[in-house]
């Protein structure tokens, strides 16, 4: 499950969590759209990214949102394949844990990988999609921290 687009340090280091073993991936990619605005604003405080904080309200939602989404989805599996891993996906606007349990069923996979920025407010309740997950989908839930670019992505516990 992801939030936004993958950055090349995080294709590199999903696509190498397993050594050279063959991977293959579907990815669910929810857009932010209006859900939680308040605690996204929190979170974005809290990391000391003031200007997305003001501009939390202003993000679309809907299917205002989903042509960005589908696009970074695109964008995301494009560099999954490009790695050479399997990757197919989609955008998932309701219930996506309810999704998420049933491609886990589907599909046999051994573990789910959630990769999002930070969420302190959800994290700390215990409400984020990592947490939640891991009383859902019956396999091992591994919740990584995205990051730009240059970062690399950590892992949390």
């Amino acid at each position: 499950m992801i939030e936004k687009p993958l950055t090349p340090a995080d294709v590199e280091f999903v696509t190498t969590l397993h050594g050279d073993d063959p991977i293959s991936f579907v990815v669910l990619m929810q857009p932010r759209g209006k859900q939680d605005v308040l605690l996204r604003a929190i979170d974005d405080v809290a990391l000391g990214e003031f200007d997305d904080a003001v501009r939390e309200g202003g993000e679309p939602a809907g299917e205002a949102a989903e042509a960005p989404a589908q696009l970074a989805l695109s964008h995301t599996l494009e560099a999954l394949r490009a790695a050479g891993a399997e990757a197919v996906g989609q955008v998932v606007e309701d219930h996506p844990l309810d999704l998420l349990r049933t491609v886990v069923d589907e599909t046999g996979a051994d573990e789910v990988i959630v990769l999002t920025a930070p969420h302190f407010v959800e994290e700390f309740f215990h409400r984020d999609w990592a947490s939640r997950a891991r009383h859902k989908v019956g396999v091992p839930v591994l919740k990584l921290f995205s990051h730009a670019a240059d970062d690399q992505p950590q892992e949390s516990a």
